[in-house]
């Protein structure tokens, strides 16, 4: 029986993942107070851009701009999204000390999204962690469609094994499988972890990014937790979300998955309310309601039963 961990990082994807879709422009201060309101919160990993082609994803064309401009407590983190050598170049003249790649479980779903293979993009993403490596840069591997693709349906683990097995040959210092279109449950998660955990895959450099399109990421969490899982996945407010999968609801929202580890007494060194106060801050910036669940309630003061937080 694995011990469930005392102490979880949570990885905040919002800046990027939550926002590269977004239609309207949003200002790079707006990105930046949103950061800052973040670290604020306590969060030490936190995914703010992306340095891959602006004509690609033209809502973070201003990276170059915002990371050289975020604030650096002791112990922050800042991975940032590259696809090739120019994006890495580009990553390390603004000051980018840790990265992530992305390649998924299904060749569907790659070309659909990076015009590559699973292969090709392996074969692409090699001399690039090797460069980071030489950098002493943190690197890090998304598995996207590790549970089903949009276009070829159910994903077997195997298939997602294979390939985190195959980034971690390749030197990514953590692999990260991805639910791009919410469709794992409970059961799948703790198959894809045994399987993980049984093929090689150390369980300190393995993480999960659940969406929560059909309702499932937290359960999925708790999935994870009991099986040693350290290392979660959210979007501050419950932004972003994959454009592949219509209707849905977006990332796991941060103060959702707060709520459940101080709930459940597992450590994370992240502040509730002040989580709620960067997600009401993007909500407006954004000019929409928040979808998260604490979001909308707020959390709960166990001493005295009224809710904390609440509002919009």
């Amino acid at each position: 029986m694995v011990e469930m961990p005392r102490r979880v990082r949570v990885y905040e994807v919002g800046p990027r993942d939550g926002l590269q879709n977004e239609a309207a422009p949003i200002p790079t201060a707006t990105k930046r107070r949103f950061i800052e309101l973040l670290v604020a919160a306590g969060l030490r990993e936190i995914e703010a851009t992306s340095f891959v082609s602006p004509r690609a994803v033209p809502q973070l064309a201003d990276a170059d701009k915002l990371l050289p401009s975020l604030p650096r407590p002791e112990g922050m983190r800042y991975p940032v999204l590259v696809a090739n050598a120019r994006g890495l170049a580009r990553a390390g003249q603004a000051g980018a000390r840790a990265m992530a790649v992305f390649t998924a479980a299904s060749d569907a779903f790659t070309q659909r999204n990076i015009g590559l293979t699973v292969a090709e993009s392996l074969a692409t993403f090699g001399p690039l962690i090797h460069e980071a490596g030489h950098r002493t840069w943190w690197t890090r591997g998304y598995v996207s469609t590790a549970f089903g693709c949009p276009y070829t349906g159910r994903v077997d683990p195997a298939r997602a094994i294979g390939v985190a097995l195959a980034l971690l040959e390749l030197g990514v210092d953590e692999v990260c499988f991805g639910d791009t279109i919410g469709v794992g449950v409970p059961s799948q998660v703790r198959d894809l972890t045994g399987g993980a955990l049984a093929a090689g895959v150390p369980l300190g450099r393995l993480a999960y990014h659940f969406h929560d399109t059909r309702g499932t990421a937290l359960a999925n969490v708790v999935a994870g937790l009991e099986d040693g899982v350290a290392c979660f996945d959210a979007s501050t407010g419950g932004t972003g979300g994959c454009p592949y999968a219509p209707g849905a609801a977006g990332n796991l929202a941060t103060e959702d998955l707060v709520y459940l580890l101080d709930g459940m007494g597992i450590e994370h060194g992240v502040q509730l309310a002040a989580v709620l106060d960067a997600a009401r801050y993007i909500s407006r910036a954004l000019g929409r309601p928040l979808a998260s669940k604490v979001g909308r309630a707020g959390g709960w003061d166990p001493t005295t039963g009224a809710a904390v937080g609440s509002g919009t």
